[in-house]
């Protein structure tokens, strides 16, 4: 039975103490990534005091890692369980701890900005309700963010801009007339060889003529040759395969003996217990390592069956369902499997 392969953000979440807790992480971790002018070291202190009551019991790490990846499939997932396992308020609680982290210095990062707006879209909080929250905290209005695709955003944050643009756009000119004198260099020095190459083929002429009746005779010489070595090798397939057919009869006459062989032993190994490897992927399944106990196997079960319910992805695409569908299976086949067993 093939093992599950989850994300690093799925294990976090089978391990975690708190679903929900873990989520929450993630999502402030993702607005601490994108502030600006702060260490590293500076963001994991913020991100543990803001979470000093979760309940989620493991390192903060793996969840800064997983954010510093950019990992939207995570993200969204982190989103899902917030506002599945929760209620309107948990997600505004949610945005409003993200608006905080993300306006410590007073200053609201261009990609914050956008992730704010992202993250109420997430968890189904209003613009407005957004908007009010942001004002609530931070005594201004949250403005809408700038377009870094317009260039009076340039303008603005780079004034050298088009100055710049324009001396890249006067160098790729002159790069374009020296190609140009180049071109019509090159073409010269092209028709000259031409007219050499013409006076020094009609040299080749008489030459090639000469090499032609040569490799005509070379020619017969090598035919005679490779009909010699033709008949040859086909006497050699011959003896090949009657040497072939002595020994398939011999590798018949053992496989007959073999397969009796074989026989006898599958009888005697019918009654052996099922291989220990099976029942170590029955427990990587379910999460769990050798030597769990039956009472473990039967929580880790109604955990992993809860998470990956095909009725949790109705919303998704065919395929996403499909996938849910299978990986629960190979869920329950491990759990039936590890009840017989134990």
């Amino acid at each position: 039975m093939p093992i599950a392969r989850f994300s690093p953000f799925e294990l976090l979440l089978l391990k975690s103490r708190s679903q929900v807790d873990t989520a929450t992480l993630l999502l402030l971790a993702w607005v601490l990534v994108h502030r600006q002018h702060v260490s590293e070291g500076q963001r994991r202190r913020r991100l543990a005091q803001v979470t000093a009551q979760f309940r989620h019991g493991h390192e903060l790490a793996p969840v800064m890692s997983i954010a510093h990846s950019q990992d939207l499939q995570a993200i969204q997932l982190a989103a899902e369980v917030v506002r599945k396992e929760c209620g309107t308020e948990r997600s505004l609680s949610v945005i409003h701890q993200a608006i905080t982290v993300a306006t410590d210095d007073g200053e609201l990062s261009l990609a914050n900005h956008y992730i704010l707006r992202f993250l109420a879209d997430l968890l189904t909080v209003a613009p407005m309700t957004l908007n009010t929250l942001f004002k609530e905290l931070t005594g201004t209005p949250l403005s809408t963010p700038e377009d870094p695709s317009r260039d009076a955003y340039w303008q603005t944050h780079d004034p050298d801009y088009h100055a710049r643009k324009a001396r890249e756009a006067a160098a790729a000119e002159q790069r374009h007339r020296e190609a140009h004198a180049r071109a019509e260099q090159q073409q010269q020095q092209k028709e000259q060889r031409h007219q050499q190459k013409q006076q020094k083929q009609q040299e080749k002429q008489q030459e090639k003529q000469r090499r032609q009746e040569e490799a005509r005779q070379s020619k017969e010489r090598d035919q005679q040759h490779q009909q010699e070595q033709a008949r040859q090798q086909e006497q050699a397939r011959q003896r090949q395969r009657e040497q072939a057919e002595q020994a398939k009869q011999r590798s018949q006459r053992q496989g007959s003996y073999q397969h009796e062989r074989r026989s006898h032993d599958s009888r005697q190994q019918r009654t052996a217990p099922p291989p220990p490897d099976r029942t170590a992927r029955a427990l990587s399944v379910l999460g769990l390592t050798p030597g769990a106990s039956r009472v473990e196997v039967r929580h880790a079960y109604r955990r992993m069956a809860q998470l990956h319910h095909p009725d949790r992805f109705y919303s998704e695409s065919e395929h996403q369902v499909a996938l849910a569908s299978a990986r629960f299976q190979r869920i329950k086949n491990a759990y039936d499997y590890l009840m017989q067993t134990y």
